[in-house]
């Protein structure tokens, strides 16, 4: 009995050090072939935040884990993945031997422009598992919503049509966007418009947002933060899909994707074609969304030959004017100031009275629809020269064509260079009409990179030369009073010549085992010429050019195993886009904008949690923004102000609750200042034209739709094999909607969630079948997520029109996935 009882005594002992001893794990990762280390080998634990890098002899190494089983996986680039299971009970040593890859793979084509784990640099990789999870027939914005900084918008309300995004503040015309390393942005607007690539992300592997300066990219300047995105990876085995998913508002999202898999060790094809429709939240917003997506490729040992063809074609109804705050909030006496005012005809008025508050359209012409086409084409080439030296080459072709349709009341016949129609004694001076105004484009280029990668020091030689087309013309297609008129009338056209280059080198060296040193250096070279005539009548033919010097440098340091600090600084410069010029007077000269970027980052990686902090400092010089200031025609114009900023902290999150229950969380506390700040407001008190606005000086103000707290938080739950649901929640802060920090002129704050369950299972005759369902703002919270404002003075009162964008109230959408 004695002996029994000093037994379990001695187990009760020991039983609280068994609970908590952790244990080590470590080995080396090197190439099966040779036997030579593999430095810079990814070494991830599955299903924990624990990472880390092998270092120059290949060696890696984890502390205090926990006794269990885990899975281990290996990744280096042009080398097989590896992965491999333990049952960790004691210290352990284990080895990964990586075979090379005997056939390169899409991997390479992005490797210019993406940053790796040891760089210096703020950034959120997206994996295609999570793109899948929220795929839901929305615009891609909407699949990156709950990123850092992240903040997205709908014109018709629902992610489908026109959608928008901002990251720290900054504007889709500010944020670089790349597809396998080539520029999306349009070289004009330097604007992004998602609409024109429908379910695009079907096609997408994976993605990489960097935020503040990042790394230097082919395209538009990337001035507070820069999308990259890689279409699909090689699919070794053949493979077939079909997705149909349904909901609110007459919501449908149909598509159907396949691939052929290795042929012959080495032709792959894969292909989709998608169709989305949606009636839209906003009334008579509806979408028609059609595209395609083909790739086809050689994979060879050595070399590789990658050909991708993608399309889109829209057509939206227009809902770009917002709801008037006055219609939001049932201001029965504010709408009839807007007929009043002579804001809006008597027709106009009445029928904003009798729509609904939160769903009313300014648009009422049956056909107020915006049209476009947009044709992409890719080809990729990749070559190893040596397991040192590799070279990627890359040209491309854009054609966009499309118009969008207005319908216009009692237009005079001047504002088209038309005479007046004389009838008898009767002089008709103004007449209703149909118009279109088109842009037919063509956007060309080729992109360049050299690699070299001895283990601790790697360096890219890059660049690249586009060159841009675009037609800007109008039509009349159909007016109550046509008699001076030919058929499709064209009262005006304009062309703008854009071409870009540019060349960049980086190294990224180990100067030790635990500091690493980056370097980025970039010329950009920039020519934009517009020739013609506006739709206003001016001559707004101009020439501009630029030169651009774009450094960057940091470092990154590990601490210890689960802890590193990194420190970078980058500048950025970036010119003024078309409507600047277009818009400005004869004697207005835009300044090009400056950027510098500070960034200090923290990392702390452990077995059941992760968290990410870094304070950033974005100083801008001459940015342009719009004060209210007018041109000689009275159409708004952006203004440089000399000193304006961006700073704060930006904490990104996870933890591992339980087994089968994580949550990732972010939150951006930031201020966004104009330090010195001049509002200009229309004053139509004045007769004489002597004093077409009045000024007034606000000194310090609030930089618009930066708000000063952005957080997102996403619950993931597994309660049984191949269910998973996530609870996505997403607080926005308060937005000023002008840059005069005024309350009245805001975004009040929002607090949105949505709920999203995917269950999949196997079956005999179908290899995957899917689950899907999203129920959007599930708590059905009323929000508007952007708006526009015109201010004018009139009777000595300060007035305003505006409009505001509200978001759809509690919505569902969901389907059936077939894999085969």
């Amino acid at each position: 009995m004695k002996k029994y009882l000093k037994s379990l005594t001695t187990l009760i002992a020991i039983l609280p050090l068994a609970v908590y001893s952790q244990y080590t794990l470590k080995g080396k990762v090197f190439d099966a072939q040779s036997g030579k280390p593999l430095p810079g080998a990814h070494v991830i634990i599955k299903n924990t935040f624990k990472t880390a890098v092998s270092d120059r002899e290949g060696t890696y190494q984890f502390t205090r884990l926990d006794a269990g089983k885990y899975s281990i996986k290996v990744t280096y680039i042009s080398y097989q993945q590896a992965e491999k299971s333990i049952q960790l009970e004691s210290d352990r040593t284990l080895d990964f031997s990586l075979e090379p890859k005997t056939i390169m793979t899409e991997e390479v084509i992005i490797r210019a422009s993406r940053v790796g784990e040891k760089s210096p640099a703020t950034y959120e990789n997206v994996t295609k598992d999570e793109i899948e999870e929220v795929n839901f027939g929305q615009d891609m914005p909407y699949l990156i919503e709950t990123t850092p900084s992240t903040v997205v918008s709908s014109d018709a309300g629902t992610g489908v049509g026109y959608t928008n995004l901002r990251i720290r503040g900054t504007d889709i015309t500010r944020i670089n966007v790349t597809i396998n390393g080539i520029p999306l942005n349009d070289p004009e607007s330097q604007g992004v418009f998602w609409v024109n690539m429908p379910d695009f992300a079907t096609s997408v592997d994976n993605i990489q947002i960097q935020r503040g300066v990042g790394s230097s990219v082919n395209g538009a300047a990337a001035f507070g933060a820069s999308i990259n995105i890689q279409t699909l990876d090689l699919k070794s085995d053949p493979y077939a899909e079909v997705s149909s998913l349904t909901g609110s508002f007459n919501s449908f999202k149909n598509s159907v994707s396949f691939g052929t898999g290795l042929i012959g060790g080495h032709w792959s094809f894969d292909g989709r074609l998608s169709k989305i429709t949606s009636d839209g939240y906003i009334d008579r917003a509806f979408s028609d969304l059609k595209s395609f997506y083909f790739s086809g490729g050689y994979h060879g040992e050595k070399t590789m030959v990658k050909a991708v063809v993608f399309s889109g074609k829209e057509k939206t109804y227009q809902s770009w004017w917002g709801v008037p705050k006055v219609r939001l909030e049932n201001d029965s006496e504010g709408m009839k100031r807007y007929y009043d005012h002579w804001l809006y005809t008597e027709e106009q008025y009445e029928h904003m009275l009798n729509s609904d508050n939160r769903t009313y359209n300014y648009y009422t012409y049956e056909n107020e629809t915006d049209n476009y086409q947009q044709d992409h084409y890719q080809l990729h080439v990749s070559h190893q020269f040596s397991k040192k030296w590799h070279l990627n080459a890359s040209g491309f072709y854009v054609y966009g064509r499309g118009y969008y349709e207005q319908y216009r009341n009692e237009d005079p016949f001047s504002d088209y260079e038309l005479p007046n129609l004389i009838i008898g004694d009767t002089v008709i001076e103004n007449t209703d009409l149909a118009r279109q105004k088109w842009l037919d484009n063509d956007f060309y280029g080729s992109n360049f990179s050299l690699h070299y990668n001895a283990g601790r020091t790697s360096v890219i030689l890059g660049g690249g030369y586009n060159h841009y087309t675009g037609r800007h013309f109008g039509n009349i297609i159909w007016a109550e009073y046509a008699a001076n008129m030919k058929k499709d009338y064209e009262w005006y056209r304009n062309t703008g010549f854009k071409k870009t280059w540019n060349l960049f080198g980086k190294i990224n060296t180990a100067l030790t085992e635990k500091l690493n040193a980056y370097l980025d250096l970039q010329y950009r070279g920039v020519k934009y010429d517009i020739d013609g005539i506006h739709d206003d009548l001016r001559n707004i033919t101009q020439e501009h050019e630029f030169n651009f010097f774009n450094p960057k440098a940091g470092l990154y340091y590990d601490l210890n195993e689960s802890n590193s600090i990194y420190l970078s600084f980058g500048i950025a410069n970036r010119e003024p886009n078309r409507s600047n010029y277009r818009d400005a007077d004869s004697n207005d000269v835009f300044k090009s904008e400056r950027l510098y970027d500070f960034e200090l980052g923290y990392g702390l990686k452990k077995q059941d949690y992760g968290l990410e902090a870094n304070l950033f400092y974005m100083d801008y010089t001459d940015q342009l923004v719009l004060t209210g200031e007018i041109n000689d025609v009275g159409a708004a114009i952006m203004t440089n102000v000399p000193e304006s900023y961006r700073a704060g902290v930006e904490v990104v999150g996870g933890l591992k609750i339980f087994e089968n229950l994580n949550w990732k969380f972010n939150a951006t506390y930031s201020m966004n200042k104009i330090m010195d700040f001049t509002e200009y407001v229309d004053n139509w008190d004045d007769t004489t034209g002597l004093a077409p606005q009045v000024s007034k000086k606000l000194g310090q103000t609030d930089l618009a739709f930066s708000p000063d707290f952005i957080a997102g938080s996403q619950l993931s739950w597994k309660p049984l094999a191949g269910l998973k649901i996530n609870f996505i929640s997403k607080y926005v802060g308060r937005q000023y909607i002008d840059n005069t920090s005024s309350l009245s002129r805001s975004l009040d704050p929002y607090f949105v969630n949505d709920l999203v369950i995917n269950y999949t299972f196997k079956t005999e005759f179908i290899e995957e079948i899917g689950l899907h369902l999203m129920v959007n703002n599930i708590f059905d919270e009323k929000y508007e997520t952007y708006a526009w404002v015109y201010r004018y003075k009139l009777k000595n009162k300060f007035w305003e029109m505006d409009g505001y964008f509200p978001q759809a109230g509690a919505n569902v959408m969901g389907g059936v996935t077939l894999k085969f």
